[in-house]
């Protein structure tokens, strides 16, 4: 039997009440005669709340709409009233109202107005619900990876992330420092403050200085007017620092003082302007090599790297190639209108094991091309680069996973390529058909074929 929406109906007048409960037999209503009442019958929570505009001596139903869509936003507050003003129903839907009706209430169209709030209530709360459970299966959905060198940095990052510190993030050209930074700051409290990126090595040194920190008009020849920085564009949010063992010495020490004094002085202007700004710098080189070396200042370091959160490069991610392979399969598949579902059993022994000098970008432009290139529903060797077509064990292998002899049977093959894929995901059977481009009931079929419990 279908469940009725469950209906808080806040209305002062008693005979208005009983018509209304009388008059929607399909919803279950709870009654209240005052904001108070209301307020102390929200617990269990209702699919919607129906309100009058004007409770007498209890109170507004416009208060009420406010104060419920600041301690249940997602909660919709249905406002009525016998009055058809216009002014009360801007009033009500600025309150937070989800709709306004007006007396004599037609109850078919006042039935079917309140089964659709409750249906968008029982929406949010299950959107809610999946985004948690995505969370707890994929804590940052920015970053694809079940490799335990993945989940130490995801154990870091959700500690990290809640705090205003700086961090310094290293890894290797390609590993995905810049979605790291995203993800500390998509996951910090300045999520919804700007996220301003720099890369240190593609601004010349002549203008580094007034991309970061501005200018005044005038301050040089080509200073045709006032320019913000970007250190000020980030107030508020995150500045993220890419490739920072390249900035001169002479912007390190500016940097510095912006870090130290939180303030920050454009280029000829005598003024300081106070930021709050959390800085995440990345860099692929060696800093304390670099400290050593003379180019790079110790204490800038010491203020940098309060945390620091190092990215595993892909050959150190085990089955992660296969994870990341098949999102990008996917990804591109759609972009490119191809029917292209995955990857052939040799070609993602290929994958595994080649070395990824360039990490996760190397992997991600491999797949693109591809995608172009695959003329089968599945990527065969043919298609992939050639320095990649010819990997051959470069990488430490277990029985599972390892390249298939020449002379094995096509079944063979498979049988191996999916016990390995299956060993890299940890045994997770739906992940695992998402990998293989499968669904789960032909890969619990073939599972059965080999004499595995599906």
């Amino acid at each position: 039997m279908e469940q009725k929406p469950d209906v808080l109906l806040v209305e002062d007048d008693p005979a208005m009440r009983t018509m209304l409960v009388r008059g929607l037999p399909g919803l279950a209503i709870r009654e209240a005669s005052s904001v108070a009442e209301a307020l102390a019958a929200i617990d269990p929570l209702p699919d919607v709340v129906l309100t009058d505009v004007n409770l007498g001596a209890g109170g507004s139903g416009i208060a009420l709409a406010q104060t419920l869509k600041q301690e249940v936003p997602a909660l919709p507050v249905l406002v009525m009233t016998a009055f058809g003003d216009l002014s009360l129903a801007v009033e009500a839907l600025r309150a937070g109202a989800w709709d306004f009706l007006t007396k004599p209430v037609d109850l078919d169209l006042l039935e079917s107005a309140l089964r659709r709030a409750a249906e968008t209530h029982a929406l949010r709360r299950e959107v809610r619900a999946l985004r948690r459970a995505a969370r707890i299966t994929q804590p940052f959905v920015e970053i694809l990876g079940e490799s335990p060198p993945m989940r130490r940095l995801f154990s870091m990052l959700e500690r990290v992330a809640a705090v205003s510190s700086s961090v310094l993030v290293q890894g290797e050209s390609g590993t995905g420092k810049e979605l790291v930074a995203r993800a500390l700051h998509a996951r910090s409290p300045r999520a919804d403050k700007p996220f301003v990126a720099l890369n240190c090595a593609a601004v010349p040194e002549s203008l580094l200085e007034s991309e970061l920190f501005g200018h005044v008009r005038g301050a040089f020849t080509d200073a045709h007017a006032d320019r913000v920085g970007l250190v000020v564009q980030a107030n508020g949010g995150t500045l993220f620092l890419d490739e920072i063992g390249d900035m001169p010495a002479a912007i390190q020490a500016k940097l510095l003082r912006v870090l130290q004094e939180r303030t920050v002085r454009p280029v000829g202007s005598a003024r300081e302007v106070g930021v709050d700004v959390r800085v995440v710098a990345a860099t692929h080189k060696d800093l304390d090599r670099l400290v050593e070396e003379g180019t790079f200042r110790e204490d800038l370091l010491y203020r940098l790297d309060v945390f620091r959160l190092e990215v595993p490069p892909l050959r150190e991610r085990g089955g992660d190639v296969l994870l990341l392979a098949q999102r990008y399969v996917s990804a591109f598949a759609s972009q490119f209108g191809r029917e292209v579902t995955g990857l052939a059993p040799e070609a993602a022994a290929r994958l595994l094991d080649y070395p990824w000098p360039g990490n996760v970008r190397e992997l991600r432009n491999a797949i693109e091309r591809a995608v172009v290139l695959c003329e089968h529903d599945v990527i065969q060797v043919a298609d992939l680069p050639a320095k990649i077509s010819r990997a051959r064990a470069r990488r430490p292998a277990t029985a599972a996973d390892a390249p298939p002899p020449l002379l094995l049977t096509l079944e063979e093959v498979e049988r191996r390529h999916i016990t390995a894929v299956l060993d890299a995901v940890g045994n997770h059977r739906a992940r695992a058909a998402e990998v293989l481009g499968i669904d789960r009931k032909t890969l619990y079929r073939k599972l059965t074929s080999y004499g595995e419990k599906a």
